[in-house]
């Protein structure tokens, strides 16, 4: 044992395990009672026998924690153990066995100190922090002191003290002070014997304190056991779900005092059990052999345990607990299949060089763009051989080797023994590595640095000098699969199952009681009440079940008040025979053990009857020839909460049938019943339940549903018949189970089932696992029939023909019908008619191998007989693409061949590809039916061979544990996952999870602080974060495994002034060519729909790039660490758009020159403003298709950004698919996505529509044309999520908003006509910038007083000491200038102390109304003369204002001296010093990558084809139109007619563009019924007039278009030339 003192220290270690104090005070009692109880009943000669013939399941003498640093020659004979009630193994750590060579802590200090108890490296170190709670955060803080400067490794948490009673018989009390070295320790469950102890050698008979003084000597003698004492603890402690506060109290306040844990002469009041408001049932006083006597002097009867097998033989052996139970080890049959297929699949990896797995590869997305022969690279080498870097020039298709070699020709005078293999390429500033064979340009890495224009940095290293501290060793591949260690260190939401030893003393009080009641000769009533009490603790203890044979056994017995009895009357004469009272027990006996081994298959408990049946069998029939109705038995419900019986009345239970969620049969109900009272409160039903479907109809995945419904009572006063028959039954609960296990055999027997409370109850949770997490579930009992064979569904082979015919030989009518029916992409608003469209064709559908999903949706059934077809029609199918095969991992789809078949075929899947679709693969885990499926095989086999993947799977399947329906099957995917990827790895898991748990408790604190101690309590935490690197030196990112940090930087960290008030941290990257790394820190935030909505953005991106569409998109990293906290990356040089306009005053949304002049100010030159402008156009058009799409809202100007390099990008995604917050019925988001004027005021370059908007318009429809190609993709992505309890994704109506956003059904020229009408509508709406203009207003509270005021055009601001002191200002002229509006410049003189030269400046009126409206918020206004006064009589008096601004005499007005607004002000930009003394260019609205326009008078764009005799007509831009003869901007319009027309039918135009001379249209305007031949003659009239209301419309420009002279057999576009009427153009 531990022999550190009971100082309380151990508490904070104990308490970073996610363990409580509560937890550990019970934990630490029942364990020490336990040992002393166990050990009462047997004498060592007994115990040795016990030994030699009998052995344990699991050795009991070797000990398994540090499992994975074992020799692989010894991890074959290691076995697990499983702690106190399901509760960490490790907290025995220092209980382990003499051959492990660990100290003995019973000697005295002097004695020679063994080994380490606590290797390093062990599991309990691995494992310390991976499975922590989420809610109350990490409450470990590490001193100084407990740092090991050496190892930097974290010491285990000392246990408290623990009171052992030795396995000895009862003696007379000894002289002298017992032995202090030679001490036997108990030998139960959960420790191991320290020291043997010598035969012959025996303790005298009180209790020896372990913990031994400080200064060496004996430990204290602690008085003799209060046995009744301890028979009323152990009920409290193993029969209650809540423990009072005051009993953990004075327990650790007993530890802090080195007393002994509990004092059981104590009355502690305890509550009641939370599900049924009542006292556990009381346990009878038990009897056991005092320590102060022998057994020889023992009277009989009395204090003496009577033995059973002297008065009769039991069909079972009682002896005592220790024999009835016994430990086993995954004794789930599916859970020990898992475990084998576990074995196979990490014995086939076959690993040649083991370091390389602990690499993390930097991801590769090959695409056309990034891999063109034209596009080089400028790329510099660092190498620690040179001291200079060295610049290559390379090609984006070069490989990575190639780029190695000629770095090494210059590191090296002769290749000839030099490996290029040997030597791998870093990014500087990340921990992953280029892939040596694959191109330059298809690594991420390099793609985002040719986005964002950042030098391209790599590292030069020798594989042998890479870290390899993730790698897998051969003895982390050699160790066997065993998930129950790894399971038991994952967090539980409730610790469900009783522990061993505690259900032993229960059975040990019910033996004693059997026995009373056996052996007595009369007053029967009182020993049956006894036996009951007793019964009825053990079946408490069992999740309150009482099985129908426990209730006829008790029956039996006389009336006693501890339960009701039945009304048959029992002559009293039948139990005074004691042969009678024998079988009644017998009877009794043997239900108990049948509800025991139930217990233990339903919970996984980790104890099993020693006697137990096998239920396999030899036969088995095949379900297919088996045609009897499925029926079974519905008993009754448990653990009813006794509420309900003020609430409810008349329940039944609601039974149906179901595959892929569609009902097969007609629900059946069973009789309406009440609560009935026995041990506990139950609603009995004993029902058979049969279904009108036989067996052989049943499909393999056939899922049982139960739903329990009650009749809600009246309130009082209300009890009239009327009100009585309006009542609509309420669902309480329901819960599903299949049919067929995992080995496909028919569900016989008995079966438990916990319900899931009716709130809970969703479409996609029906494929949910019983509910045993819940301590109040109630618990449904189902009996099935059972039989002599086992009904074994074995599935058919596919037919050996299925037919295949050709599309196009249908009739066109229906090939019309089956396109309209695909084109709805999702098998979600299939109509029945569809589906029987569809199944009825299906032979002609292979050519549209997307079509797979509905054709197998709209199967009619999927029985045994039906399974030929379909698997034949599935075989023969055309490989489909991985998007597409994701379909078929649906809910709908639950059938195992479809879903294998699908594995198959994503499986082509890169590695990067993988990884954007992981978060929805992990979700489909809820669909499969049974533990092991190909899906999980497919996820395991790729997860071992890249750490990235290993890195975010790891991370989401922590997420899943959330999620209570289906925490038990991630518990064991988890698990599975830590024991593949080796325990490198797995320290590593830990270090991230204690870094989130760390940074959730400090975020937490600031949150939950008042805002004027925030920064003080986020300093303080600081230092927490900063031990823990102290602790552990580095850890990874959850962001990202190529995010490798070292520190926190104090001194760059901050919180951001919102509701969640996120933190602003800055790391310190390991790698000192690296920048610091700042994330996001959230905590109250769910930021699993922000994880969600950046992926779908990603892949969009992704689909603009495989394109050849690169929209410039900033996709930034975001995940989810828990629920409600979690990480965001955080992206350099961006603003939010709402900084950038406040820049000009509060109402700087409403005006049109904030974005402009902000990229012009971080753009001076030329050629950059116009480099950020193109980003801009790109990236804002990709954020318009993007948020239409994903339908997301709460779109104001703090979370949209802008980088100075002119990327525009979202942030902050908390509501979307259309859920627009509302201000009472008014949606907040009122524009179908944010395109405000300012917005087109850059695209534009003025406030007048250019040509580039046209270029922005067509970006728009094409990038929304691409990824309306791709709407199943999207549909099936999202589809998947719809049980990831996400509450804006929760239901079909969510995702049918993505449906009619994307518009599958219409055409693109339709979808262009369509998206352009939503640009017009958000540039047009009013209501966008008032939002930004309230949020303005709003955010005002939390701006500080002491924030700097600065100028919006100036990058910086100056002070006299950095652009030194001004002597003199003087106005040279004044301009009027276009630009392209009108405005004014003044040109001034700027003169400086100490330089030779004057300084001129440029500077608007505009800019000088800035700084005149901030002097203005900085001094009084009253005071401050306004602009217009100043300027009145010319700038001279403004200036001589500013003038005494710069010096130190006193002004006239209250500015006080050298201001630094003023410095700013006169400070020299760069576009100045490029227009020294001249005069400003006005700048051309049009870009340099827009083609000059003609003199005919302007160009219109069209689109012009031809399908099914129908001309087609797209108008779409018209550009650089004349303006009127008055100077004002022309209303143009387009006219055409099809020539020849002397009636003139064939006119049509379009609508009226107001006042542009540069307007887009988008109108598709359709001849019907023109012949092919006919167009050879036609020729296209097009008139552009604009519009003058009463009076004639103008001619703007005309153009004629031969339509021979195009090939309609494809689509044209292009640019005519408008000209004259005289002109005639083709």
């Amino acid at each position: 044992m531990s022999s550190t003192q009971g100082n309380g220290k151990h508490w904070e270690s104990l308490e970073s395990v996610g363990i409580s104090r509560k937890e550990l005070a019970m934990a630490e009692a029942l364990q020490m009672e336990y040992d002393a109880l166990s050990r009462l009943r047997h004498d060592k000669e007994e115990n040795r026998t016990k030994r030699n013939t009998d052995p344990s399941l699991i050795g009991l003498d070797e000990p398994v924690l540090d499992f994975y640093s074992k020799p692989a020659g010894r991890q074959k004979d290691l076995k697990l153990l499983r702690g106190l009630s399901g509760s960490d193994p490790t907290l025995n750590y220092n209980s382990l066995s003499p051959q492990e060579g660990l100290p003995n802590h019973s000697t005295s200090q002097g004695s020679q100190p063994g080994p380490d108890p606590w290797p390093k490296g062990s599991l309990a170190g691995d494992y310390l922090y991976i499975f922590d709670s989420s809610d109350g955060g990490l409450s470990f803080s590490p001193r100084p002191g407990d740092i090991d400067d050496s190892s930097k490794k974290l010491s285990p948490p000392p246990l408290p003290p623990r009171v052992s009673i030795w396995d000895t018989p009862p003696l007379p009390p000894r002289k002298g002070p017992p032995s202090s070295s030679k001490i036997s320790q108990p030998n139960d469950i959960n420790t191991f014997p320290l020291v043997e102890q010598p035969p012959g050698k025996l303790l005298g008979q009180q209790i020896l304190e372990e913990e031994k003084p400080r200064g060496g000597g004996t430990g204290h003698l602690l008085g003799s056991v209060d046995y009744d004492g301890i028979n009323d603890a152990i009920t409290r402690l193993n029969l209650k779900s809540t423990y009072d506060a005051e009993m953990v109290r004075d327990a650790t306040r007993g530890w802090k005092e080195g007393r002994a844990p509990l004092d059981f002469s104590k009355d502690i009041p305890g509550k009641p059990v939370a599900r049924s408001k009542t006292m556990p049932p009381q346990v009878p006083p038990r009897t056991y052999v005092s320590r102060c006597a022998s057994r020889k002097t023992a009277i009989p009867g009395k204090n003496h345990r009577i033995s059973a097998a002297s008065v009769v033989s039991r069909p079972h052996a009682f002896v005592n607990g220790h024999e009835l139970f016994e430990v086993s080890e995954e004794r789930d049959e599916e859970v020990a299949a898992f475990c084998h297929m576990l074995d196979i699949l990490r014995s086939g990896s076959n690993i040649q060089d083991y370091f390389l797995t602990g690499y993390v590869w930097s991801a590769v997305t090959p695409s056309p763009e990034h891999l063109g022969d034209a596009v080089n690279l400028k790329v510099t080498v660092l190498c620690d051989s040179l001291q200079e870097p060295l610049t290559f020039t390379c090609n984006c298709s070069s490989t990575v080797d190639l780029l190695i070699y000629q770095t090494l020709c210059y590191t090296h005078d002769e290749l000839r023994g030099v490996d290029v293999a040997d030597f791998v390429l870093k990014p500087c500033g990340l921990e992953e590595f280029l892939q040596n064979k694959h191109a330059l340009g298809s690594h991420e890495y390099i793609q985002y640095c040719r986005k964002f224009d950042i030098d391209i940095r790599l590292q030069l290293m020798e594989q042998k000098s890479v870290r390899s501290d993730l790698a897998r060793t051969v003895n982390d591949d050699q160790s066997p699969s065993t998930l129950n260690y790894l399971i038991h260190l994952q967090e539980r939401p409730v610790k469900q199952t009783i522990s061993r030893q505690a259900l032993s003393l229960l059975f040990d009080t019910y033996h004693n009681e059997v026995d009373a009641f056996l052996l007595a000769d009369g007053d029967f009533p009182v020993k049956a009440d006894r036996v009951v009490q007793s019964v009825k603790a053990i079946c408490n203890a069992l999740a309150a079940v009482e099985t129908p044979e426990i209730t006829s056994a008790l029956n039996q017995l006389p009336p006693c008040p501890s339960r009701v009895q039945p009304k048959i009357q029992k002559d009293p004469a039948v139990l005074a025979v004691r042969e009678n009272r024998e079988k009644v027990m017998e009877a009794l006996t043997a239900a108990i053990l049948d509800l025991v081994e139930l217990y233990c298959s339903t919970f996984n408990a980790d104890f099993q009857t020693a006697v137990h049946g096998s239920h396999k069998h030899d036969l088995v029939q095949e379900a297919c020839h088996f045609s009897g109705p499925l029926a079974f038995t519905v008993y009754a419900t448990h653990r009813i909460p006794i509420t309900w019986a003020a609430s409810y009345e008349d329940f039944y239970l609601s039974c149906s049938l179901s595959h892929g969620g569609k009902e097969l049969c007609s629900p059946l109900q069973t009789r309406r019943a009440h609560f009935s009272k026995y041990l506990f409160h139950l609603i009995i039903w004993d029902q058979r339940i049969c279904f009108p479907v036989q067996v052989n109809r049943l499909p393999r995945e056939t899922l049982l549903c139960a739903t329990l419904y009650a009749l809600p009572i009246p309130p009082p006063g209300s009890s009239s018949e009327a009100t009585k028959q309006r009542r609509v039954p309420e669902a309480l609960g329901w819960v599903t189970t299949p049919l067929f296990n995992f080995r496909h055999v028919l569900t016989c027997g008995r079966k438990l089932l916990g319900l899931w409370p009716a709130t809970q109850e969703n479409s996609s949770a029906r494929w949910s696992t019983p509910n045993f997490h819940q301590p109040d579930s109630v618990i449904l009992q189902i009996d099935f029939p059972t039989s002599a064979f086992d009904i074994k569904f074995t599935s058919p082979s596919g037919d050996k023909f299925s037919p295949c015919y050709e599309f196009s030989s249908l009739r066109e009518e229906d090939q019309h019908v089956l396109k309209d029916i695909m084109q709805k992409e999702s098998l979600y608003w299939l109509t029945d008619a569809d589906k029987k469209r569809l199944w009825e064709k299906r032979y002609y559908c292979h050519s549209e191998v997307s079509s797979l999903p509905l054709v197998l949706a709209s199967a009619p059934s999927w029985e045994w007989a039906c399974l030929p077809d379909i698997y034949a029609l599935l075989k023969q199918w055309t490989r489909m693409n991985h998007q597409d095969a994701l379909g078929l991992l649906h809910a709908t789809f639950p059938d195992q061949e479809v879903r294998r078949m699908a594995v198959q075929w994503i499986g082509s899947l890169s590695d990067a590809e993988l990884l954007d679709y992981l978060p929805q693969l992990v979700q489909a885990l809820k669909y499969e039916c049974y533990l092991d499926s190909p899906l999980v095989r497919f996820l395991l086999k790729r997860a071992v061979s890249d750490l990235r993947v290993t890195h975010y799977f790891f991370w989401l399947l922590k997420d899943g544990l959330k999620d209570s329906q289906f925490s038990i099957r991630y518990q064991y995917l988890l698990a599975a996952l830590l024991c593949c990827c080796g325990k490198g790895l797995r320290e590593e898991f830990n270090r991230q999870c204690w870094l989130v748990n760390t940074l959730a408790k400090l975020a937490q604190q600031v949150r939950d602080a008042s805002p004027s101690t925030r920064q003080g309590i986020l300093r303080t935490g600081l230092e927490d974060v900063k031990q823990f690197f102290a602790l552990n030196g580095s850890c990874r990112l959850p962001l990202s495994p190529s995010l490798l940090v070292k520190g926190i930087v104090p001194r760059d960290c901050s919180y951001f002034n919102s509701n969640a008030v996120p933190l602003k941290l800055s790391f310190q990257n390991v790698d000192p060519l690296g920048e610091n790394i700042r994330v996001i820190f959230k905590c109250g935030d769910d930021l699993r729909q922000d994880m969600l909505t950046l992926q779908m953005i990603r892949i969009m991106n992704k689909i603009w790039v495989q394109e050849g569409l690169d929209m410039r998109m900033v996709i930034f990293r975001c995940f989810s660490t828990g629920r409600g906290r979690g990480m965001v990356e955080m992206i350099p040089n961006a603003e939010t758009l709402r900084k950038i306009q406040v820049e000009h005053g509060v109402t700087g949304s409403f005006k049109d020159r904030p974005l402009a002049d902000w990229l012009q100010k971080h753009n001076p030159g030329e050629d950059e403003y116009e480099k950020a402008v193109e980003n801009f156009i790109y990236s804002c058009a990709g954020c318009c298709v993007a948020t239409y799409v994903l339908g997301i809202c709460d779109r104001h100007n703090d979370n949209i950004m802008l980088k100075t390099t002119g990327h525009m990008f979202h942030i902050d995604f908390g509501r979307f698919l259309g859920h627009a917050q509302m201000f009472g019925n008014i949606k907040r988001d009122r524009a179908p996505f944010v395109f405000t004027s300012d917005m087109a005021y850059v695209i534009n370059g003025g406030d007048k529509p250019s040509s580039r908007f046209h270029d922005f318009v067509d970006l728009c429809c094409q990038a929304y044309n691409l990824i309306r190609k791709h709407t199943h993709l999207f549909l099936n992505l999202l589809g998947l999520m719809l049980s990831c309890g996400i509450p804006e994704l929760s239901d079909l109506e969510d995702l049918k908003y993505v449906y009619d956003a994307l518009r599958p059904q219409d055409t693109e020229a339709n979808a262009t006509t369509y998206f352009t009408r939503l640009i017009e509508s958000s540039l047009g709406s009013v209501a966008t910038k008032l939002n930004f203009f309230i949020h303005n207003l709003a955010q005002m509270k939390f701006t500080g007083s002491d924030d700097q005021l600065t100028l919006s055009f100036a990058p910086r601001t100056y002070t006299l000491q950095r652009s030194g002191r001004i002597s003199d200002v003087f106005l040279s002229r004044q301009e009027k200038v276009f630009h392209p509006n009108k405005t004014y410049i003044y040109v001034i003189k700027v003169m400086r102390e100490n330089a030779h030269e004057a300084t001129y400046i440029q500077r608007t009126f505009e800019e000088f109304q800035e700084l005149h409206s901030k002097l203005r918020l900085l001094f009084p206004s009253s005071l401050l003369p306004s602009l217009i006064s100043l300027f009145s009589s010319g700038t001279v008096p403004f200036l001589f204002l500013l003038g005494h601004c710069l010096t130190d005499e006193p002004p006239c007005f209250p500015i006080p001296p050298q201001c630094d607004l003023v410095y700013t002000f006169f400070h020299p930009l760069p576009r100045d010093e490029k227009a020294v003394g001249t005069s400003p260019a006005p700048k051309s609205s049009d870009g340099s990558w827009v083609d000059p326009v003609g003199k005919v008078g302007g160009e219109v764009k069209l689109s012009i084809s031809y399908k099914n005799n129908k001309l087609f007509i797209m108008v779409m831009h018209i550009r650089g139109l004349q303006l009127l003869q008055d100077g004002n901007d022309p209303d143009p319009y387009v006219k055409i007619y099809l020539l020849p027309d002397p009636h003139k039918t064939t006119k049509k135009k379009t609508k009226v563009a107001r006042k542009t001379c540069n307007p887009t249209y988008n109108e598709m305007l359709v001849y019907d019924g023109i012949p092919k031949g006919d167009l050879q003659q036609r020729e296209l009239q097009l008139s552009v007039l604009s519009e003058q209301g009463f009076w004639e419309n103008v001619l703007l420009g005309e153009v004629h278009i031969r339509l021979r002279e195009l090939d309609l057999a494809q689509e044209k576009t292009g640019w005519f030339a408008l000209g004259s009427r005289s002109q005639e153009t083709s």
